[in-house]
């Protein structure tokens, strides 16, 4: 096996750079309005790349943008992408209701489809926030019709993180037609390694990243499930006061460099939509495992 024969999963979560959750304590929805927007000219600038390089990718897109971009939805399609479900707002998980995130999820499923013109099959919960304390999300997201999700992040981090799930595809506790695709991590003793992209791939050194994907690849026989944000590679981007210094670093390390970075990634491995790379396990078709009821035990 090489790294040439596995097609790896590429998803790009779409948001305004204001909508981060590390930002919520200094810009709250009710001023979203009076920040410049940025999304859709950080979006082309990846798409215009995508199309450079022909390679496809998910986009896993807020409601709220698709209210006020739908020619950017349009652009994905005709550009043979899949559109995804990211939520209306990038409310986390974590902090709805049950009755709150159903209507969350329909609501945005419906904006995405009308935006679209097709179905969307697939999810992704803000700052991968569906844990052991809310696993009724998954029966919720399986309801309104999404046939997988990417909302578990199998790492510690103390924005997220679900350390004791599953590394590879499962289905989620008391579902029965719904795949969860965790993003990728590598297995260092006893303890899982980000390798999917997101800020460590602008904070690690890119032959880093570039080894943590070949070591999914060739020593766990596995697609790497990778994911962005546009406004990660938007260096121009206006910066709110307030922030905590942590976030400020997370949150706008090496933009000016991540395009180029990104460049690297598309041309040294092989990339494609979800829908292309799970084609064989979405839609429940895989094993609950020792591992995803531990999850759920955690």
């Amino acid at each position: 096996m090489t790294t040439e024969s596995i097609v790896n999963a590429l998803s790009i979560d779409v948001e305004e750079y204001f909508q981060v959750s590390a930002f919520e304590s200094v810009i709250t929805p009710a001023h979203w309005e009076s920040w410049p927007s940025r999304v859709e000219l950080a979006t082309n600038r990846l798409l215009d790349l995508f199309a450079e390089a022909n390679v496809r990718a998910t986009f896993f897109t807020l409601g709220w943008v698709a209210e006020r971009h739908p020619q950017l939805i349009a652009r994905m399609c005709r550009e043979g992408h899949e559109v995804g479900c990211h939520g209306y707002n990038h409310t986390r998980a974590t902090t709805q209701t049950r009755a709150e995130f159903k209507a969350d999820i329909a609501r945005s499923k419906a904006l995405l489809e009308d935006a679209s013109g097709a179905a969307v099959n697939g999810y992704r919960a803000a700052s991968f926030s569906i844990d052991a304390s809310n696993l009724w999300a998954f029966l919720e997201i399986e309801a309104a019709g999404f046939a997988y999700t990417s909302s578990v992040y199998p790492v510690r981090h103390d924005l997220y993180g679900s350390p004791n799930a599953p590394r590879v595809p499962f289905r989620p506790p008391a579902t029965s037609a719904l795949t969860e695709i965790p993003v990728s991590t590598v297995r260092v003793g006893n303890r899982n390694l980000p390798a999917g992209g997101g800020g460590f791939f602008r904070l690690l050194p890119y032959a880093l990243s570039r080894a943590l994907i070949r070591r999914v690849n060739l020593r766990d026989g596995m697609a790497a499930n990778m994911y962005f944000h546009p406004w990660e590679f938007d260096p121009q981007q206006p910066r709110p006061s307030g922030v905590r210094l942590k976030s400020r670093f997370r949150h706008y390390h090496n933009q000016g460099s991540a395009l180029e970075r990104l460049r690297h990634l598309v041309s040294d491995f092989s990339w494609a939509p979800f829908r292309d790379v799970y084609a064989d396990v979405i839609g429940g078709r895989c094993a609950m495992t020792a591992g995803s009821e531990a999850f759920a035990r955690s």
